[in-house]
């Protein structure tokens, strides 16, 4: 549908029994996110606050909760947008080509930014930052946060939209040492195109301009999240998706996003910065206070009935899961179109995204030699580790199967086909002092830690365990031991106490196991934890603690493992350290009196009764 505003979006999910109103006043500290977050688990439908305390405007959520709401609405529009991805580069090619990409040309007229609109819905008000709704999320966050902004910036050197970046980016409203209504926190990480313009000003002296757009047509916030093929402009792809023309205009020299409910323009100042967060994310822990770019802000414009949407980030999986499964949906094969010999890459939700990454390639370098081991994988992993956002793994399994027996999107059967085919003495390969994901405080500094590639290929060399191995139930500092899926055992001893205490109970580890190694042959992985119990209870949490709470370079051992020529390798289990360790940040949790508070909304006669059912 060509929605031209949110509460048009709104009112079609409504209308199809997707939306509920909430009457009744509701605290934006805590209380909204909570609610969110019931609902989102629940598989319910999208939100419309209507009462939110301190303030007039009128907020919602859950928008995108789940892939079947994305495409409803979106459903005019998807296929002819996943053609123009096939496309791999500016939709506007099709208007070159009619004949060629015949339904692809008409829906790419719509893809033309349209600038000085007639009617320009978003200047209709200037407000301040403090009239936004101040949704604060989780106790320990530094204050408000933008969590669906459409953060705009134009290249210095080449101004105008069709060079611009659309990105999603974390803004911080309130807290910290911000000055009230007039200074804000711009959060962005490594690989962003934002970073690129904000260096090109930084080299000249000057400031860059900044809009936050909030709201609008749904089509504008998806743009803003999509890795879009080279050379394919945010603004036309909202265009495309939405079926109906960016709009735009420009107000003192900051770019206007005219459908929006809300636009903050501002300016950022080279090497000024702010304190920004805590804030928590989407690995399911805090990212701590640092220091990132200060914007001044220069004006807040608001339609005369905004709506201000929202999400909610936390531990996988949240509404930003969903935004990930529309995006495959979107680009399916893009990626892997774009690396040779590539055929699925997948960024595991459940552990975060960014730290766990499966990936399934090909292995045609040496079809004439009876031994089959990894070659070409090990090209293919370096091509993904040195691609976008990809780059910010620390994990990477990959394999090869001509048989297509297995897909990276059955996560369990994925490890145990490559489990049973990794030779750990020789498919292990590390990158150290490396980046990681900004947001993953288990590496060594800020954005800073290291990677390792498990590539496996070739015929079966184990059958892998179905349980606990004995003699690991039977070693005397284990206190539980658990089997988490073939191959997989977690294990729990002391909480970690430094390098040298791991180190040294690796040690008596392998000196309990080395002379037996051929009984555990069917147990390639354990996973040292905290509580076993937690870690074996399901996928979703082997996948989040594994993945989430260990530097590959510093927490991975082995049992009888040796250094050959550089090369690291074991002969028995590889064993990852996922234990809390003091650096790392603390996981989110929610506030169980903020839980009883909102159970007004659920019972009988507040406007979630019966909702969740």
């Amino acid at each position: 549908m060509a929605y031209s505003s949110l509460e048009a979006a709104l009112l079609d999910l409504e209308r199809t029994g997707q939306l509920v109103r909430i009457r009744e006043e509701v605290d934006p500290y805590l209380e909204m996110a909570a609610i969110h977050l019931r609902v989102y688990e629940a598989g319910g439908p999208a939100l419309l606050f209507e009462h939110v305390k301190g303030s007039r405007f009128r907020a919602a959520s859950n928008i995108f909760g789940t892939l079947d709401r994305s495409r409803f609405l979106f459903r005019e529009s998807l296929n002819e947008v996943q053609q123009l991805i096939r496309l791999k580069n500016d939709p506007l090619k099709a208007l070159k080509h009619p004949f060629r990409y015949a339904g692809a040309g008409w829906a790419a007229l719509k893809a033309l930014p349209l600038k000085n609109p007639l009617n320009k819905p978003v200047l209709y008000q200037q407000i301040r930052i403090s009239e936004i709704p101040q949704i604060q999320h989780w106790p320990m966050d530094g204050g408000a946060f933008v969590t669906l902004p459409q953060v705009y910036t134009e290249d210095i050197d080449q101004p105008g939209i069709m060079k611009a970046n659309l990105g999603m980016y974390r803004i911080q409203l309130a807290g910290n040492e911000y000055v009230q209504d007039k200074e804000i926190g711009l959060h962005y990480q490594l690989h962003r195109g934002i970073g690129v313009h904000q260096t090109k000003a930084n080299r000249k002296g000057q400031p860059l301009k900044v809009s936050v757009f909030a709201g609008g047509p749904p089509s504008h916030t998806v743009s803003a999240v999509m890795p879009l093929p080279e050379g394919m402009s945010e603004m036309t792809f909202a265009g495309l998706l939405g079926s109906r023309r960016f709009r735009y205009t420009y107000r003192d020299g900051f770019c206007i996003s005219t459908d929006a409910d809300f636009v903050i323009t501002g300016e950022v100042y080279p090497e000024e910065n702010k304190p920004e967060g805590p804030f928590g994310d989407h690995l399911g822990y805090y990212s701590l206070r640092h220091d990132f770019p200060l914007m001044r802000v220069k004006a807040v414009y608001a339609r005369q009935h905004a709506i201000w949407p929202f999400t909610v980030v936390g531990r996988p999986p949240q509404e930003d899961t969903s935004f990930g499964q529309l995006i495959h949906e979107i680009t399916g094969d893009a990626i892997p179109q774009e690396i040779p010999g590539l055929k699925e890459v997948h960024a595991v939700d459940a552990a975060g995204v960014h730290p766990l990454l499966l990936a399934v390639g090909s292995e045609r370098y040496t079809p004439y030699l009876p031994t089959k081991q990894p070659a070409e994988l090990l090209t293919i992993a370096n091509h993904v580790l040195g691609t976008g956002q990809l780059s910010l793994a620390k994990f990477l399994f990959i394999t090869a199967d001509e048989q297509n027996r297995v897909s990276t999107h059955h996560e369990q059967a994925f490890f145990e086909y490559l489990l049973e085919r990794i030779h750990l003495d020789r498919d292990v390969h590390f990158h150290t002092n490396t980046t990681i994901d900004t947001l993953d405080y288990s590496g060594t500094g800020l954005n800073t830690g290291s990677k390792v590639v498990f590539a496996a290929y070739g015929e079966p060399v184990r059958t892998l365990c179905q349980s606990v191995p004995e003699m690991i139930s039977r070693l005397p500092f284990v206190k539980d031991a658990r089997w988490v899926l073939p191959g997989v055992v977690a294990f729990q001893t002391t909480a970690y106490s430094g390098a040298v205490a791991a180190r040294e109970t690796i040690q008596e580890m392998d000196a309990y196991l080395r002379s037996s190694i051929d009984e555990l042959s069917g147990l390639p992985l354990m996973i040292w934890c905290d509580d076993a119990a937690f870690t074996a209870a399901n996928l979703r949490n082997w996948l989040w603690v594994s993945f989430t709470r260990s530097n590959p370079s510093h927490d991975i051992y082995g049992i009888d493992a040796f250094t050959e020529n550089k090369h690291w390798g074991c002969r028995g289990p590889l064993i990852i350290d996922a234990r809390i360790k003091p650096h790392h940040a603390p996981a989110v949790e929610v506030d169980p009196d903020v839980e009883r508070k909102i159970n007004r909304l659920f019972d009988k006669g507040g406007s979630l009764y019966g909702v969740l059912n």
